[in-house]
């Protein structure tokens, strides 16, 4: 049985800003869709597999252990604030060989220490409180992988979309310094 409440629940908590959406756009802008299809892919599988895991059993356990999920924090904010880094140093083009969007593997790993992913995971637990952990694993890791794939996909066609509308340096350092900001606010907030 579809449950409405939780595919409306965990499409809202993907598609709202955060660092995955941040950073789609600003691949699609620099890079183009289709460079970035990796990157899309890796943060669907991503996502599925860490809202899996939560509904198995180890959002149960960063809820339990406050030093572990403090240690998240900081990999999180850490990880994030270098990506802010990079997003502010952007150029439009590519300018050397290594100047890339994420990989699949990358942005797989990245799911890992992003905190928004990990909290609208584990509040999502809350629509489906009755079913086993094996089930809530599931059911989580298809409909986060399902939905997210639809959000990644207009993020990045959104920034691919915005490229053509940043022709001229000061628009395109105005769009790199918004995302970059909004990313040092985000490292803050994994905090709160």
């Amino acid at each position: 049985m579809i449950d409405l409440a939780l595919i409306g629940f965990v499409f809202f908590g993907l598609f709202s800003p955060g660092p995955n959406v941040i950073l789609l756009t600003a691949s699609g802008a620099r890079f183009g869709f289709r460079q970035s299809v990796p990157h899309i892919l890796g943060v669907a599988v991503g996502v599925g597999v860490t809202a899996g895991l939560t509904g198995l059993g180890i959002g149960a356990i960063l809820l339990a252990w406050p030093l572990l999920t403090l240690a998240l924090k900081i990999g999180a904010s850490v990880w994030i604030l270098w990506m802010a880094l990079r997003l502010w140093q952007a150029t439009p083009a590519q300018t050397a060989t290594t100047d890339r969007p994420f990989t699949f593997i990358e942005a797989v790993l990245f799911q890992w220490v992003n905190p928004k992913v990990w909290a609208v995971a584990l509040a999502a637990l809350a629509y489906i409180p009755d079913l086993a952990p094996l089930s809530q694993g599931a059911t989580l890791s298809v409909t986060f992988a399902a939905l997210n794939l639809g959000v990644c996909t207009f993020w990045t066609t959104t920034g691919h979309w915005l490229a053509a509308r940043l022709q001229t340096p000061v628009a395109w350092r105005l769009f790199m310094r918004v995302m970059t900001v909004t990313l040092v606010i985000f490292s803050v907030l994994v905090f709160l």
